[in-house]
């Protein structure tokens, strides 16, 4: 492929993504009322738009996580168990909402039968969500929270649950944490 051409499939691809950007900030700030008739190509577009790395993805998706009634007509699952078996605030890092946001993805990829196709992106989302989050916390903790993020990331990624994360998991990034805090 030539590079105009990746050029041009890549400015087409944040084209879509920015339409089905602007199709989900219109409903979520539309006036209210009776829901209306979705179409699939519809759905399609503001899920993948609510599943992709950017943190703009993920605000969108967080602002439609708080308004769920102005979605109603995409039957969208909002369901969740958060991290699973796996910690939802493992050594004091919140996860809960990036492990919302995975959820999200995954269960409304399967309910669309195209969970193949987008789950690698998902998984992708989901480690970039958390670093975001882990930049939140204090310099000196960040690299035990990065640790977490990427344990987090690889069980999903290969074995597409959070079950993986082992107990050995969480004491070695406890240790990264318990040794910066010494420091």
């Amino acid at each position: 492929m030539s590079t105009s051409t990746a050029l041009t499939s890549t400015r087409r691809a944040a084209l879509r993504l920015l339409l089905a950007a602007a199709l989900a900030a219109l409903t979520v700030l539309g006036p209210a009322g009776p829901a209306f008739a979705v179409t699939t190509a519809e759905k399609l577009a503001v899920l993948s738009s609510f599943t992709q790395t950017s943190g703009t993805s993920y605000n969108t998706w967080n602002a439609a996580r708080q308004n769920q009634g102005a979605w109603s007509a995409y039957a969208f699952d909002w369901s969740t168990d958060y991290c699973s078996a796996s910690p939802d605030n493992p050594l004091g890092f919140d996860f809960k909402l990036s492990c919302w946001r995975h959820d999200f993805g995954y269960r409304n990829h399967k309910a669309m039968g195209i969970f193949a196709a987008n789950k690698s992106r998902v998984d992708s989302a989901f480690y970039e969500d958390l670093k975001r989050k882990c930049a939140t916390y204090a310099a000196v903790v960040r690299p035990a929270c990065y640790s977490l993020a990427w344990t987090y990331y690889q069980a999903v990624s290969v074995f597409g649950s959070l079950a993986a994360v082992t107990e050995q998991d969480l004491a070695e990034a406890a240790e990264i944490k318990a040794a910066a805090l010494a420091e």
